[in-house]
Protein backbone atom coordinates (compact mmCIF):
# COMPACT_ATOMS: atom_id res chain seq x y z
CA UNK A 1 0.00 0.00 0.00
CA UNK A 2 1.20 3.47 -1.23
CA UNK A 3 1.88 5.97 1.23
CA UNK A 4 0.07 9.70 0.99
CA UNK A 5 3.67 11.22 0.35
CA UNK A 6 4.39 8.70 -2.39
CA UNK A 7 0.95 8.83 -3.69
CA UNK A 8 1.07 12.76 -4.11
CA UNK A 9 4.58 12.13 -6.31
CA UNK A 10 3.52 9.63 -8.67
CA UNK A 11 0.45 11.33 -9.08
CA UNK A 12 2.34 14.58 -10.41
CA UNK A 13 4.80 12.45 -12.09
CA UNK A 14 2.14 10.85 -13.74
CA UNK A 15 1.13 14.54 -15.23
CA UNK A 16 4.50 14.88 -16.83
CA UNK A 17 5.28 11.52 -18.28
CA UNK A 18 1.83 11.17 -19.75
CA UNK A 19 2.28 13.83 -22.06
CA UNK A 20 5.77 12.66 -23.08
CA UNK A 21 5.93 10.98 -26.66
CA UNK A 22 6.20 7.60 -26.78
CA UNK A 23 8.53 8.53 -29.85
CA UNK A 24 10.72 10.10 -27.58
CA UNK A 25 10.58 7.63 -24.88
CA UNK A 26 11.81 5.17 -27.75
CA UNK A 27 15.29 6.96 -29.06
CA UNK A 28 16.23 7.22 -25.38
CA UNK A 29 15.18 3.40 -24.99
CA UNK A 30 17.28 2.65 -28.27
CA UNK A 31 20.40 5.03 -27.22
CA UNK A 32 20.11 3.22 -24.03
CA UNK A 33 20.15 -0.34 -25.21
CA UNK A 34 22.67 0.10 -28.19
CA UNK A 35 25.10 1.68 -25.95
CA UNK A 36 24.81 -1.24 -23.76
CA UNK A 37 25.54 -3.63 -26.89
CA UNK A 38 21.92 -4.79 -27.56
CA UNK A 39 19.95 -4.45 -30.61
CA UNK A 40 16.54 -2.27 -31.71
CA UNK A 41 15.29 -5.48 -32.82
CA UNK A 42 15.85 -6.67 -29.21
CA UNK A 43 13.74 -3.57 -27.93
CA UNK A 44 11.21 -3.86 -30.24
CA UNK A 45 10.85 -7.32 -29.22
CA UNK A 46 10.68 -6.42 -25.65
CA UNK A 47 7.79 -3.67 -25.87
CA UNK A 48 5.46 -5.79 -28.68
CA UNK A 49 5.84 -8.43 -25.92
CA UNK A 50 4.46 -6.16 -23.17
CA UNK A 51 2.06 -4.27 -25.15
CA UNK A 52 0.70 -7.00 -27.53
CA UNK A 53 2.14 -4.58 -30.75
CA UNK A 54 3.07 -5.94 -33.81
CA UNK A 55 6.32 -4.90 -35.04
CA UNK A 56 4.58 -2.89 -37.95
CA UNK A 57 1.75 -1.52 -35.57
CA UNK A 58 4.43 -0.66 -33.17
CA UNK A 59 6.50 1.17 -36.32
CA UNK A 60 3.60 2.99 -36.68
CA UNK A 61 3.31 4.25 -33.14
CA UNK A 62 7.09 5.08 -33.09
CA UNK A 63 6.54 7.47 -36.39
CA UNK A 64 3.50 8.90 -35.20
CA UNK A 65 2.97 11.85 -32.32
CA UNK A 66 1.34 9.58 -29.61
CA UNK A 67 1.69 10.26 -25.85
CA UNK A 68 2.76 7.77 -23.66
CA UNK A 69 -0.65 7.76 -22.27
CA UNK A 70 -2.23 7.46 -26.08
CA UNK A 71 0.38 4.85 -26.31
CA UNK A 72 -0.86 2.61 -23.70
CA UNK A 73 -4.24 3.41 -24.20
CA UNK A 74 -4.75 2.08 -27.82
CA UNK A 75 -1.89 -1.07 -27.01
CA UNK A 76 -3.59 -4.29 -28.40
CA UNK A 77 -2.89 -6.02 -25.07
CA UNK A 78 -0.78 -6.06 -21.97
CA UNK A 79 0.90 -9.18 -21.41
CA UNK A 80 -0.49 -11.35 -19.08
CA UNK A 81 2.78 -12.43 -17.50
CA UNK A 82 3.70 -8.25 -17.27
CA UNK A 83 2.67 -9.03 -13.59
CA UNK A 84 5.63 -11.02 -13.29
CA UNK A 85 7.59 -7.68 -13.47
CA UNK A 86 8.70 -6.34 -10.25
CA UNK A 87 11.67 -4.50 -8.64
CA UNK A 88 12.29 -0.82 -8.02
CA UNK A 89 12.18 1.72 -10.48
CA UNK A 90 12.84 5.49 -10.39
CA UNK A 91 12.81 4.62 -6.30
CA UNK A 92 9.35 3.11 -6.74
CA UNK A 93 8.39 -0.74 -6.16
CA UNK A 94 6.50 -1.99 -9.42
CA UNK A 95 4.25 -4.07 -7.65
CA UNK A 96 3.24 -1.45 -5.28
CA UNK A 97 2.31 1.64 -7.79
CA UNK A 98 -1.72 1.59 -7.61
CA UNK A 99 -2.11 3.89 -11.05
CA UNK A 100 -2.45 1.45 -13.96
CA UNK A 101 -0.84 3.87 -16.57
CA UNK A 102 2.06 4.38 -14.44
CA UNK A 103 2.45 0.71 -13.31
CA UNK A 104 2.51 -0.11 -17.47
CA UNK A 105 5.23 2.84 -17.83
CA UNK A 106 7.26 1.09 -15.09
CA UNK A 107 7.17 -2.19 -16.29
CA UNK A 108 8.48 -0.55 -19.76
CA UNK A 109 11.33 1.15 -18.24
CA UNK A 110 11.94 -2.18 -16.04
CA UNK A 111 11.88 -4.86 -19.19
CA UNK A 112 14.22 -1.91 -20.65
CA UNK A 113 16.61 -1.49 -18.04
CA UNK A 114 17.19 -5.55 -18.13
CA UNK A 115 17.42 -5.85 -21.37
CA UNK A 116 20.07 -3.04 -21.61
CA UNK A 117 21.92 -5.31 -18.00
CA UNK A 118 22.50 -7.74 -20.56
CA UNK A 119 19.20 -10.46 -19.47
CA UNK A 120 18.32 -12.69 -22.22
CA UNK A 121 14.89 -12.32 -24.18
CA UNK A 122 13.70 -15.38 -22.02
CA UNK A 123 14.59 -14.04 -19.33
CA UNK A 124 12.91 -10.17 -19.96
CA UNK A 125 9.94 -12.20 -21.06
CA UNK A 126 10.02 -13.21 -17.37
CA UNK A 127 9.53 -17.03 -18.69
CA UNK A 128 11.55 -18.71 -16.04
CA UNK A 129 9.00 -17.27 -13.14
Amino acid sequence: MQDARAKEMIEKSRGRVAGYLFADIYRLYLTKVTRKGRTEDELIAVICWLTGHTQDSLQQEISGSVTLLGFFATAPLLNPDASKITGVICGYRIEDIEDDFMRKVRYMDKIVDDLAKGWSLEKVFRKDR
